[in-house]
């Protein structure tokens, strides 16, 4: 399988900057409206055939069902009821501020209504700017969003090929709006007490032990896009463990160790497919063994638990 070329960050660095923040204009609603799940999970998007959902919410807090699409082969965010109605409208020519007043603008058409408590980023250089505000991100180039969507989709393969291989409590493969990566993650049954000062976002994120798996387009700590996993809380002498291929590495980030193996490394090996699945695994393995997980326990081979069906494959 060959990997999809990723646009250079410098190249669509503007128009990731102002997607992001559709995004996260869009995730905050998803916040407010859907029911809370462990980890966060209710929070992210997942990809489609055309882009990425926020999947259906509303119902419990009174208000419609209701689904916000990202169509990046038409480029057009959709808003959807379950009877059927929509209000759709082009994200090219829109700035953060056009776009958060038109999304309002088509839940209200539609009668749903949501209490955006913080209508601002989150996590972002401008976190003290309202969406309503910034006129600044309006960059959209259809060509490296559309490529963006298509990496999304392939990575998004990967993880649930390499999730497919564990029996404990792994996380749905999903899009985060807050870090712009896409991720599954594997948890122990070890709860881990977050110290008190922690914010809610990590207390609820990193309650128990994980070990974490994705890719990011790149961002200016690491400017290029790259497969990565770490462990949390990290085991002494994770880095001293080997990775899977020879590329991969070890990096310093936040004063932790995370895997990196790099797109364009990956993509330059004879078989990147079986490239980044070996980078997972040898990832997990790093961080299961150093933290004593039971690694034989927990193995899934091609998502099979029934021991029936395992000694028939």
């Amino acid at each position: 399988m060959e990997l999809l070329a990723v646009p250079p960050l410098a190249e669509w660095r503007d128009t990731k900057a102002t997607l992001h923040r559709f995004c996260q204009v869009v995730g905050k609603i998803r916040l407010a409206s859907a029911v809370r799940r462990n980890h966060w999970w209710n929070v992210p998007f997942h990809v489609t055939g055309r882009g990425i959902t926020t999947r259906p919410m509303g119902q419990s807090d009174g208000n419609p069902i209701f689904t916000i699409d990202f169509d990046f082969v038409s480029h057009r965010l959709v808003v959807t009821t379950v009877d059927g109605r929509a209000v759709s409208f082009a994200l090219y020519g829109q700035s953060v501020a056009s776009f958060y007043h038109s999304t309002m603008g088509a839940l209200a058409a539609l009668d749903v209504r949501v209490d955006m408590t913080v209508p601002r980023p989150f996590d972002l250089p401008d976190s003290d700017r309202p969406f309503a505000d910034d006129t600044e991100h309006a960059a959209y180039d259809p060509v490296a969003v559309t490529r963006y969507w298509q990496v999304l989709s392939q990575v998004n393969l990967l993880l649930e090929e390499f999730a497919a291989d564990y029996s404990g409590k792994v996380s749905p493969v999903h899009h985060f709006w807050h870090t712009f990566d896409i991720a599954c993650t594997r948890f122990s049954d070890r709860l881990i007490e977050q110290p008190p000062e922690a914010d809610p976002v990590t207390r609820e994120a990193y309650s128990h032990e994980v070990i974490s798996s994705g890719f990011w387009f790149g961002d200016d700590t690491f400017p290029e896009p790259a497969f990565y996993s770490y462990t949390a809380p990290e085991p002494d002498g994770l880095d001293s463990e080997p990775l899977k291929p020879e590329a991969a590495r070890w990096i310093t980030q936040r004063g932790s160790h995370l895997a990196v193996l790099r797109h364009a490394d990956a993509r330059a090996e004879p078989d990147p497919r079986a490239a980044v699945l070996a980078f997972y695994d040898s990832a997990y393995r790093a961080g299961a063994r150093r933290a004593g997980w039971d690694i034989a326990r927990l193995s899934c081979p091609g998502g099979v638990t029934d021991p029936l069906s395992s000694a028939e494959r």
